[in-house]
C-alpha cells in the first residue's frame, strides 16, 4: 500500500510540475524573453535568464499549492476525532469486588503512595483538627530548611521562655540548656514533645507565627485546600484545620521529598534529660512492615493516626481520625493497610522495556516519532487486572513537524472496566527536524491518498 502511495504522489507531482510549467514555457515561447535554444554561454543575460525562469517556475508552483507551504510553520493541526470519553474514577473500591472494611472513625483514607491513587475513603474533605498530626508539616517545612543548608543537624538552637512553657506532650527541654536541631526532631517525631515543636519553629521562622506562615505557604503548594495551621504544635484552635485528605497529600510529599529523613518516623523510643520516652504509633510494634509516621489526639479531634507501611515495592499510606482511643486507632488502622496490601496491584508502565507509540510525522526528516507519557507510570488496580488495563490516546492529527522533545501532543488515559484510573500528558519522545521544501511537498501529496 505504501508503495503505491509513493507511486501516486509521484504522478501527481509530475502533472503538478508539467500544469506548472507549460504555462511558463507558452509564455516565454510567445515573449521573446528567451533564447529558444539555451547555451552554455556564461553571458549576464543568460544567467539573469535562467534565474527569471527559475523564479517563475517556483512561483507557479506555489501558486497551485495550499497556502500552507508558502508559510514558515505549518497550519495548526485538527485535533482527530474522539468517542465520548470514560468517568473517572474516584476510589479504585469501585472496581473492587471486595468492598473496604468498616472503619470506627470519623474520617478516613487509604491510597497507594507508589502510584498516588485513592484505594478507599470516608468523609476524606470533612474538615477536622489535626491535633499532633499537625507536626507531619512542621516536620517538613524543617526538613527543607535542612535540604537548604539554612540550619544544620549538629546546630545548637536556644530554648526560649516561651517553648519551654508550651503545655501538652513534651520534650522537656529547658532553658539555658544546650539542644540540638536533630535532637529536636527526633522530640518531635518520636516523643511528639509540643515545646520541641515551638523550639524548632522559632529557629527556622524566628517566632511561632511566622513558622506558621510558612506551613501554609507549602500547604497551598502540596495542593492542601482545606487546610489551615494557626501554630506548629496542633494544639487545638476552631481556624487550625485540615482534612484525611489533604493529610494524605503532606504524608506523601514528606516520603518522597525526603527521604534521607524519612528514618525518624520508624524510631521507636528516644531519651532525653534522662527521660525516655516511647513512640505513640503501636504499629510499629504490632506488624514489621510499618515504617512511620505519627500520631495526634485531642478531645476534640479524638484519635488520630498517619500510618504507612512497606511491603515488596509497595507503600500504603493510611489517615485515621476521629477514632474513640488509641487501641482503636491503631486497630483500625492495621485493618486498612492489610485491606489495600491484599486486595489490589501496584504495576509499572512504559518503563524502558515498555516502548510508547510509534505514529505517522508528516513534513519531517522521520516517516515517525514515538508518543507516550514523560515518565514511566506506577497504575494500582483490583488484585488480578493488571493485564485488563486499556491506554487510550488522544492527540492532534495530523502530526506535523517540526517537534521537540517533551512536546505535549494530546493525554493518554489509561481505563480499566471503562473507567478512568488516570490521565498522563502524551508527549513527543524523540525531536523530529522539519524536512525540506521538496520533502513537505512529496508528503502533502501522499496527505491527498490518505
Amino acid at each position: 500500500m505504501g508503495l503505491l502511495v509513493d507511486q501516486a504522489a509521484a504522478v501527481y507531482l509530475a502533472g503538478l510540475l508539467t500544469v506548472c510549467v507549460l504555462p511558463v514555457r507558452a509564455i516565454l515561447d510567445c515573449g521573446s524573453l528567451l533564447p529558444m535554444k539555451l547555451t552554455r554561454s556564461s553571458s549576464p543575460s543568460v544567467a539573469f535568464s535562467r534565474r527569471v525562469l527559475a523564479s517563475a517556475v517556483l512561483s507557479a508552483m506555489l501558486a497551485s499549492t495550499p497556502l500552507a507551504w508558502a508559510q514558515q510553520e505549518p497550519a495548526a493541526p485538527v485535533p482527530a476525532a474522539a468517542p465520548a470519553a470514560p468517568a473517572a474514577v474516584s476510589q479504585l473500591a469501585e472496581l473492587s469486588s471486595v468492598p473496604a472494611p468498616t472503619i470506627a472513625a470519623r474520617a478516613w483514607i487509604t491510597l497507594d503512595a507508589t502510584s498516588g491513587q485513592v484505594l478507599a475513603s470516608s468523609n476524606p474533605d470533612m474538615q477536622i483538627e489535626p491535633a499532633s498530626l499537625t507536626k507531619i508539616m512542621t516536620a517538613y517545612v524543617v526538613f527543607n530548611a535542612l535540604k537548604e543548608k539554612r540550619i544544620t543537624l549538629d546546630q545548637q538552637v536556644t530554648v526560649s521562655e516561651n517553648a519551654w512553657r508550651t503545655g501538652g506532650s513534651r520534650m522537656f527541654i529547658e532553658p539555658r540548656k544546650p539542644v540540638t536541631v536533630d535532637e529536636l526532631i527526633q522530640g518531635v517525631i518520636v516523643q511528639s514533645g509540643n515545646d520541641a515543636s515551638v523550639a524548632l519553629a522559632e529557629a527556622v521562622g524566628g517566632t511561632e507565627a511566622s513558622f506558621a506562615t510558612l506551613m501554609n505557604q507549602e500547604a497551598q503548594r502540596l495542593g492542601m485546600t482545606q487546610t489551615n495551621f494557626l501554630n506548629s504544635t496542633g494544639l487545638p484552635d476552631p481556624q487550625h484545620v485540615t482534612t484525611v485528605a489533604d493529610l494524605a497529600k503532606l504524608a506523601v510529599a514528606l516520603i518522597n521529598d525526603h527521604p534521607e529523613e524519612f528514618h525518624y518516623y520508624k524510631q521507636k523510643e528516644f531519651t532525653y534529660n534522662k527521660i525516655t520516652q516511647p513512640n505513640r504509633n503501636r504499629l510499629l510494634w504490632a506488624d514489621p512492615s510499618v515504617d512511620g509516621m505519627k500520631t495526634g489526639h485531642t478531645d476534640a479531634a479524638g484519635y488520630c493516626l498517619v500510618s504507612t507501611a512497606m511491603r515488596g515495592d509497595r507503600r500504603i499510606l493510611t489517615v485515621l481520625a476521629g477514632a474513640d482511643s488509641e487501641a482503636s486507632r491503631a486497630e483500625e488502622s492495621l485493618k486498612l493497610l492489610n485491606w489495600s496490601f491484599q486486595n489490589f496491584d501496584s504495576v509499572k508502565l512504559y518503563g524502558e522495556n515498555q516502548p510508547g507509540l510509534d505514529v505517522r510525522v508528516w513534513e519531517g526528516t522521520v516517516e515517525t516519532v514515538k508518543l507516550g507519557p514523560a515518565q514511566p507510570i506506577w497504575v494500582t488496580v483490583p488484585r488480578g487486572k493488571s493485564g485488563e488495563i486499556k491506554p487510550m490516546a488522544q492527540r492532534t492529527d495530523p502530526l506535523i513537524a517540526p517537534l521537540t522533545k517533551g512536546q505535549q501532543v494530546g493525554t493518554l488515559q489509561l481505563t480499566l472496566d471503562n473507567k478512568v484510573l488516570r490521565t498522563e500528558p502524551l508527549v513527543v519522545q524523540e525531536a523530529v527536524e522539519r524536512a525540506g521544501f521538496f520533502g513537505r511537498m512529496i508528503d502533502w501529496a501522499k496527505r491527498q491518498f490518505e
